[in-house]
């Protein structure tokens, strides 16, 4: 995600059929669909936090989850920072003589508020690595200062392409940016829908802007006619409403967050509007469900993240541990803690000694094989949709490349 973005280890990757078609005014929707095809398990060789549990290190290392935990879209957040705790516990379970330190921060989502913990965080001379920032924009604003502190970080969520374009060499992130779910997300569209309109809804924040930008051109400008802006802690959206009402489009993709998203949607179908709706990883959160009343089943939800049901024991463990299946981006968060703790495993014991780790790891996790470019891009990044069936938010299917 971008301005904030959002987590863990142990999914199920589900595939499935999308049919989306209508118009504003019609039943574009379609009855809920309530099965998903069987989707690939663990792999057998994914690296897992207890590693071989001969882990060495000193009392007091430590690594950080840096990211909102509570406020605004904190969902995203916590959903993040609990997989990490999840990695970090499991390990410390298995390796007697590493007990690694995990030390929260929260950041509060946006880049006026990460500043001040995130420095915190740098000035804590015990943390050798950070699993976070989830949002680009908190993520933009503190990247200097883990790159002049040499602290490596790498991110479940934050998608924002440029994040990777400033010369940082502690950034590293562990799924797909927006260059990549941008032109996807429209693919898809374009396949299911044959548009001849849709409607390209963004909100103020870098990862709505990033990602309605790649989206619209991906789609083309005859396509992507119909652009509309919405602002952060936006509650009242009627001219947004009647933007999309004279449009008369075949689908509405929005970018943005699930804060705005679900009253955005609901004032869409309370006024007749029954067009299909698509969002991205931003807005695939369960509080989107429910703060839509209802307004939210048959939306779907694109994400470059990999669905979990399919790791059991990681789904399972995290059930266990927060009373609630893990959610988006928390088997992302899961995979960037083991790989942190592998490295101190492992010896690195420095902040230059993880950085090295990270910049030169080649191993499967739960979600995809994790090997960086130079930039700190992913080598393999998967695009998934999800569909609103109900209550749940379940698997469609992959986007092919």
């Amino acid at each position: 995600m971008v301005r904030r973005r959002f987590a863990a280890a142990g999914a199920l990757v589900a595939a499935a059929a999308l049919v989306l078609s209508g118009c504003a005014n019609q039943s574009g929707s379609g009855p809920a669909q309530t099965s998903a095809a069987p989707a690939p398990a663990q792999p057998n060789n994914a690296v897992l936090p207890a590693g071989d549990g001969q882990g060495r290190c000193a009392p007091g290392t430590s690594i950080a989850y840096v990211g909102t935990l509570a406020g605004q879209n904190a969902a995203l957040g916590q959903a993040i920072a609990n997989a990490t705790e999840l990695a970090v516990n499991q390990h410390n379970q298995a390796n007697a003589g590493c007990q690694v330190t995990l030390v929260k921060a929260d950041s509060g989502g946006t880049p006026d508020t990460a500043v001040g913990p995130t420095q915190a965080v740098i000035n804590n001379q015990a943390v050798l690595g950070i699993v976070g920032l989830p949002f680009s924009g908190e993520s933009k604003a503190v990247g200097p200062a883990l790159n002049a502190a040499g602290l490596v970080n790498i991110t479940p969520s934050a998608t924002n392409p440029g994040l990777t374009q400033n010369g940082w060499t502690t950034f590293f992130r562990g799924l797909g940016n927006d260059a990549v779910q941008g032109p996807a997300a429209a693919k898809w569209m374009q396949g299911k829908f044959n548009p001849q309109s849709i409607c390209v809804i963004k909100d103020d924040s870098d990862y709505g802007i990033g990602l309605a930008q790649a989206v619209t051109q991906a789609l083309g400008p005859q396509v992507a006619a119909c652009q509309g802006d919405v602002k952060t802690n936006q509650k009242e959206f009627s001219a947004t409403v009647g933007q999309i009402q004279q449009a008369n489009p075949q689908a509405i993709f929005y970018a943005g967050y699930y804060t705005e998203a679900s009253p955005l949607i609901q004032q869409l179908r309370d006024a007749g509007v029954q067009t299909p709706f698509v969002a991205p990883d931003g807005v695939k959160d369960e509080q989107f469900v429910v703060n839509a009343a209802g307004s939210a089943n048959g939306s779907y939800l694109t994400c470059p993240c990999v669905p979990q049901e399919g790791f059991t024991a990681f789904t399972q463990a995290y059930q266990q541990a927060y009373n609630t299946p893990p959610q988006t981006y928390s088997a992302e968060a899961y995979d960037a803690a083991t790989i942190l703790l592998q490295g101190i495993d492992k010896g690195a014991n420095s902040r230059p000694a993880l950085l090295n780790f990270v910049k030169s790891y080649n191993g499967q996790g739960l979600t995809k094989k994790f090997q960086w470019q130079p930039n700190g891009e992913l080598t393999d990044t998967p695009v998934y949709v999800y569909r609103v069936d109900g209550d749940k938010i379940v698997t469609d299917s992959p986007i092919s490349g």
